[in-house]
């Protein structure tokens, strides 16, 4: 039978504590036994006792399962549900029994802090900081019992069901409550004349070496409640680094009859520093003390009386970015792969496994991200200048932050004064290879060959040895992107945007012509790919039932009721034939558990629906053509230009030469990765089909389990026939986590996220910064998407999302211009703007927050800023 009531001391952190007494409670009986802390005691009212008033009330339990059946989205029936909810408990009877034993230990004439402690509160994942109810200075049983029930109440407040809901923290709904149960703590209240929040990681840069401690006078809930400025003390390895002393007007007290008040503090006190510097570092190595015992940076909430430091609350820091795990003591330092792949989500542990195994590079992942430790480089004098040269021209802010790292005295380690020596990255080539498209050709001919020859190798293949296969084949192309020719082609174009874009503003003051001079470039599978999106919706224009039905899609089957319908089997056959050429692609698709178009078509209908309302019959045949005069009349017009110049014929004849090889070669640029996740789909085909033979065999309970296995430990699960369940549902846990975290750029083995800026004056006041990556100046609405598959886009819109790869690319043939979080000169969303002739600014940080889906915005593609009219 459950227990209703529990010392403090009692509880502990393992499963069944905390599904007995919540997050809080747990935390609060796991800090008792820690040597050194102090722990004011108490008792948990726990879930149980919840539990059973809940089933011995009808009004509760009707509510209850109406809230089950109202949707996530139906913000106004959860708003009417929550006030009921509370009502109804904070008037439900409570068991004698349990009345009782609480009022026997609450007393007559103590003083309690009562707070709530949810099942989820407090967890790693999510810590309901300020969702549920406190009350402070609790006196008498009748109080007692009475702020227990509020507690109890604040479970259903909107807010906690909001945050639940946004957190992904909702269960299969129950008579318990959606899953989530509540405890009480019932704690003895201390009277402090000083009291704070202590975070033993930088909460602002994620250093796991700084301790930050705010600190006010009187009660902390001055502070948690955001009603006065708190003091803020820096600690680094047992000493203060640094103190800001807050103006004080405020604080909050205790009154000897019950409740608190609100007391202006004397003027005289209002600038005094709250901690001096020896109770600043007694507090930091009390909260290394219960860091160490948690095992994670924690989040304590402290108070200080006459007898010391009193610890009421702690918690995992759920914000942090997580570190790479190291083999040695030594500074490292990371540069997300993500930001230069145009994939900054989280990915799952096969779709890491696949690319570390595909990468010729050392990677290591934390958070669900990938990361390269560039410390050796960064650190010698040779390369590590050369190297934040060479990554701030792609990323302006991932060169700052390394710079600042550069800039930092005795952070990196000396170079090594003897072993292997440290190679400079690839960078440009000194003797380009020439302008002959053949070269182009012959490399496409020879990965369409390896495509086929992959897919008929692999077609017959299960078990082991289709482990084995795609294993060693993921390997194997390390030597496709280590062809002699491959890197060559790619930086040819690279390198000839570059240098035309260079010389023709030092000599013309043209700005940008390489935008214009690639327009309609051969060869260029990305851009190809938006542009066919446009035949698909030629083909359906005509048919009004074909688009209805496509307007009313749902879900995927929609490709099979499509027969059924005047133009239907024309319709059908069209995007079948899109999807057999492009149908690998999709957004995140470095990711290979990420579902495909040819999986998902139901992606790809938003876009087709914008090509059938906005553009006319044999769009695709007039943008190309339209591109490509464009980019012939440029081309004669720098020519002319340059021959009127001294030393003009020469700088003309250099300049045709760059012409040529830039439209030679800036189209292959996007084929590599075509053909990466070209081969990517046929691994995920065979690798799903063993999945599901695991599923039929019931080793696996469904397919989507292998999305959490890396590939040796899928390839151990087919070999071994059984699967290690806790493991799986670890990981579904981590990722889960991960999803709400924001990749650094730059990331430190302390933790920190390197903050970086464009250290800009030239911009208007209000504008936001970015990168200049396709020219022209453009205004219109900013439609602000971070899915595909939500792009309702118009003519004269301007996209504004975290990021573009090529997946996005059949989205630009609508808009007018394009604005990213991430990116870079090179990188596919610039690439495919200037194909387009769209004027883009991307890097620019927290774009997606600080513009408004809506709003006016004016984009300089040129100057690389935007601003919002």
């Amino acid at each position: 039978m459950s227990r209703y009531v529990v010392n403090l001391e009692e509880l502990g952190l393992d499963e069944t504590g905390r599904a007995e007494s919540g997050g809080k409670a747990a935390h609060l009986g796991e800090l008792s036994r820690i040597g050194g802390i102090r722990v004011p005691p108490g008792f948990c009212v726990t879930t149980g006792a919840f539990e059973r008033v809940v089933a011995a009330t009808p009004p509760i339990r009707e509510l209850l399962g109406r809230l089950a059946k109202a949707g996530p989205d139906d913000r106004e029936a959860i708003r009417v549900l929550s006030a009921g909810l509370r009502l109804a408990v904070e008037s439900a009877d409570l068991p004698d029994d349990l009345t009782a034993e609480i009022s026997d230990r609450a007393g007559d004439e103590t003083a309690w802090a009562v707070r709530s402690s949810a099942t989820a509160e407090d967890s790693a994942a999510a810590s309901f900081a300020g969702q549920h109810d406190t009350y402070l200075n609790v006196i008498g049983p009748a109080a007692v019992l009475d702020a227990v029930r509020r507690c109890w109440a604040s479970l259903f407040a909107e807010r906690a069901l909001t945050y639940r809901l946004s957190n992904r923290n909702t269960d299969r709904a129950d008579d318990a409550g959606l899953g989530l149960r509540m405890a009480v703590v019932v704690q003895r209240m201390v009277l402090p004349r000083a009291a704070g929040i202590l975070f033993t990681a930088d909460p602002v840069t994620g250093n796991r070496r700084i301790t930050s401690i705010d600190a006010g006078f009187g009660l902390g809930e001055a502070l948690v409640s955001g009603l006065v400025n708190a003091d803020v003390y820096r600690v680094r390895d047992g000493a203060v680094i640094s103190r800001t002393i807050a103006t004080k007007r405020l604080a909050i007290h205790a009154v000897p009859s019950g409740g608190t008040e609100h007391r202006e503090i004397e003027p005289d006190r209002r600038e005094r520093r709250v901690l001096t510097d020896a109770e600043i570092i007694d507090l930091a190595a009390l909260g290394r003390r219960i860091e160490e015992h948690f095992g994670a940076p924690q989040d304590v909430e402290w108070c200080l009386d006459d007898d010391g430091f009193a610890i009421v609350q702690s918690r995992p820091i759920t914000t942090l970015f997580p570190i790479p795990e190291t083999a040695d003591d030594n500074p490292h330092v990371y540069v997300s792969v993500g930001h230069q792949q145009m994939m900054t989500e989280a990915m799952k542990p096969l779709g890491l496994s696949v690319w570390k195994l595909t990468s010729p590079g050392h990677m290591v992942d934390a958070g669900g991200r990938l990361f390269v430790d560039v410390t050796p480089r960064l650190a010698s004098p040779a390369v590590g200048a050369a190297m934040v040269r060479m990554l701030g021209r792609s990323d302006p802010l991932i060169g700052d932050a390394l710079q600042a790292i550069l800039d930092r005295d005795g952070f990196l380690p000396p170079p090594p004064e003897s072993g292997p020596a440290v190679t400079p990255p690839p960078g440009l080539r000194e003797e380009p290879i020439g302008t002959d498209p053949a070269v182009v050709a012959e490399l496409i001919a020879t990965r369409e060959a390896s495509l086929a020859e992959l897919k008929r190798a692999i077609r017959d293949l299960t078990g082991t040895a289709l482990l084995d296969f795609v294993t060693a084949d993921i390997q194997g192309i390390r030597q496709i992107l280590f062809d002699p020719r491959n890197m060559p082609a790619i930086m040819a174009g690279m390198e000839a945007a570059w240098w035309l874009n260079e010389n023709l503003e030092t000599w013309l003051g043209e700005r940008g012509a390489a935008d214009t001079l690639s327009l309609s470039a051969p060869d260029n599978v990305t851009a190809e790919m938006g542009l066919a999106l446009l035949d698909v919706a030629d083909v359906i224009r005509p048919y009004p039932r074909v688009v209805a039905l496509l307007t009313d899609a749902g879900d995927d089957g929609f490709l099979d009721r499509l027969p059924e319908v005047a133009g239907g089997p024309e319709a059908r056959e069209a995007i079948l034939d899109y999807l057999d050429r492009y149908g690998m692609r999709c957004v995140g698709e470095i990711d290979i558990t990420r579902p495909r178009w040819s999986e998902h078509p139901a992606a790809i209908v938003p876009l087709i629906l914008s090509n059938v309302r906005n553009a006319a019959p044999g769009e695709r045949a007039r943008r190309f053509e339209e591109g490509r005069r464009r980019a012939e009349r440029k081309e004669a017009e720098v020519l002319a230009r340059l021959r009127e110049l001294p030393g003009g014929a020469e700088k003309a004849a250099e300049t045709k030469r760059m012409i040529d090889r830039l439209r030679t070669f800036i189209g292959y640029r996007e084929y590599p990765k075509y053909h990466l996740v070209s081969r990517y789909f046929v691994y995920k085909q065979a690798l799903l089909a063993e999945a599901r033979r695991l599923v039929a065999a019931g080793v696996l309970a469904d397919t989507e389990d292998v999305s959490y296995l890396t590939l040796a430990e899928f390839a151990a699960v087919v070999r071994e026939q059984r699967v290690d369940t806790r493991l799986l549902a670890e990981r579904r846990a981590a990722f889960a986590s991960f999803r709400s975290l924001s990749a650094p750029r730059v990331l430190t083995s302390e933790g920190e996220a390197v903050t970086a800026t464009y250290r800009r004056d030239d911009l208007p006041p209000g504008a936001l910064a970015g990168l200049a990556v396709s020219a022209g100046t453009v205004e219109g609405r900013a439609r602000v998407v971070l899915d595909i598959a939500d792009a309702d886009l118009e003519p004269g819109d301007i996209l504004v999302t975290a990021y573009t790869d090529p997946s996005w690319s059949p989205a630009f043939v609508t808009i007018s211009g394009l604005v990213t979080e991430v990116g870079g000169l090179m990188t596919h969303g610039a690439v495919i703007a200037r194909e387009y002739g769209l004027p883009a600014v991307v890097g620019v940080e927290n774009a997606t927050r600080l513009i408004t889906d809506g709003q006016r915005i004016r984009v300089h593609g040129g100057d690389g800023y935007l601003e919002v009219l």
